[in-house]
């Protein structure tokens, strides 16, 4: 506490004076991201954690309590350099400066990780994680090329992913290292073997999880500027559903693991087929329909082709002739009574006249006339015939058989006659009529 004397200055007790300092620190500093290198490590049975943070000139006490060090995914020791987030603060039983610690990290990790950010920046700003810059996927790979390590675990987990959703697609390794100094221009190597390769339409570039250090080759600069001007779509699936990496950014889909990238490129065979069992259910209802509308249209032409035969007009021209040889036998049986009606006037008037010359010129002079007269029938007769052959032979050469068995052919397009090529377009279904039957065919 704070006394004080009359006439004296302010007299401060040691733990108000350690309380002030406290206070002045944690105001004036408040958090701070500290770098050093730990000695004096020790963890008692309450699980806080108690070292002293050091450098080459100087050090100071630090604590790190229970709640906050169960967060920690590492223990530290003794000569780790961190990189930690401190309250600068004062112990005040003691007077001893020190750090109360709320996260701590390996500070190579923490130097990974500003480099990490500090690419990623740079490559967002010139525009390479654009999507307008993402490649499509296509629907249904014809090979893929899967570029990773050949002993890995990520291998196996692509492969059997790829066996069981799609084994009819076949895949083509690329095997590289995906760890190490070097790994990041084999993977670029590898990628350049896919382009050569040239089969190959999707690329898969998998590999397993692990910490920051052993996905680093997955964050160069150079790997990255190669996927974006990659002219394959190309999947990633590097690490667990956690690690990001820049090849993720750049990549055209990033997967969270080597078996959800590889369910991402290939379709499920069982889709696949029932797929295929829909479109042919639905293409042969179509055929069906079609044959159906076809039947009605051949017995519709078959109707009307029988009213067109050759038989069915000879027939209807036969009658015509019965008709007209009737009617010719009745006129000429009228005649024959309208001439023995005059011969027998002619008889009565010879008989009235009886002059035997007369008698004889009439008599010539009236076989003449059934003479004439017979010729003039068998004419007619002769006439009728040939202009019966004549119409005979014209309805023989019109006939619409006739003209298709001289090689013609008609074509018609949805149950209508074609006439002209401008009634025609790529792709249109036709039906050819020839003489020995019909057939269907394509416009190209």
């Amino acid at each position: 506490m704070q006394t004080g004397q009359p006439g004296d200055a302010a007299i401060w007790t040691v733990s108000a004076l350690n309380f002030e300092v406290k206070t002045l620190l944690s105001r004036g500093l408040g958090t701070l991201w500290i770098e050093g290198e730990i000695s004096n490590f020790a963890c008692p049975a309450s699980g806080h954690w108690y070292f002293t943070l050091k450098d080459d000139r100087a050090q100071c006490r630090a604590a790190m309590f229970r709640g906050r060090n169960s967060r920690v995914g590492f223990r530290p020791e003794n000569g780790q350099k961190v990189l930690l987030r401190a309250q600068v603060t004062l112990y005040e039983a003691r007077g001893e400066f020190q750090l109360v610690v709320d996260h701590i990290e390996d500070a190579g990790v923490g130097e990974l990780m500003r480099r990490f950010e500090q690419l990623k920046a740079q490559l967002a700003k010139e525009g390479l994680f654009d999507s307008a810059l993402k490649k499509p996927l296509p629907a249904h790979p014809r090979k893929i090329a899967l570029v990773t390590s050949a002993t890995g675990a990520a291998i196996r987990d692509a492969l059997s992913v790829i066996a069981r959703r799609a084994p009819h697609i076949p895949v083509v390794v690329f095997p590289t290292a995906v760890q190490g100094e070097n790994a990041a221009a084999q993977v670029r190597r590898a990628l350049q073997r896919v382009l050569e390769y040239g089969e190959c339409d999707v690329v898969l570039l998998v590999r397993g999880g692990g910490s920051l250090e052993d996905l680093w080759s997955f964050n160069d600069e150079a790997l990255a500027r190669a996927i974006v001007d990659f002219p394959i779509p190309l999947v990633s699936g590097v690490g667990h559903e956690v690690d990001f990496t820049i090849a993720d950014f750049v990549s055209d889909l990033r997967a969270p693991t080597p078996s959800v990238a590889a369910e991402s490129i290939t379709p499920d065979r069982n889709e696949l087929m029932q797929g295929i069992d829909d479109r042919v259910a639905r293409l042969l209802g179509q055929i069906e329909w079609r044959l159906g509308k076809a039947r009605e249209r051949l017995g519709y032409l078959h109707r009307a082709l029988d009213q067109q035969h050759p038989t069915h007009q000879f027939a209807q021209l036969k009658l015509r002739l019965d008709h007209a040889y009737v009617s010719l036998l009745r006129r000429q049986q009228a005649s024959l009574v309208e001439q023995r009606h005059r011969l027998r006037l002619c008889q009565s008037t010879l008989a009235q006249n009886h002059p035997g010359v007369k008698i004889a010129l009439l008599r010539d002079r009236l076989t003449r006339l059934l003479e004439n007269q017979q010729a003039a029938m068998r004419q007619k007769l002769l006439l009728a015939r040939h202009q019966l052959s004549l119409q005979s032979r014209s309805l023989d050469t019109l006939s619409p058989l006739k003209t298709l068995a001289r090689g013609f052919a008609t074509v018609s397009k949805d149950d209508r006659l074609v006439t002209s090529v401008t009634q025609l377009s790529s792709g249109d279904d036709i039906s050819i009529r020839l003489a020995d039957g019909a057939a269907d065919a394509k416009i190209s």
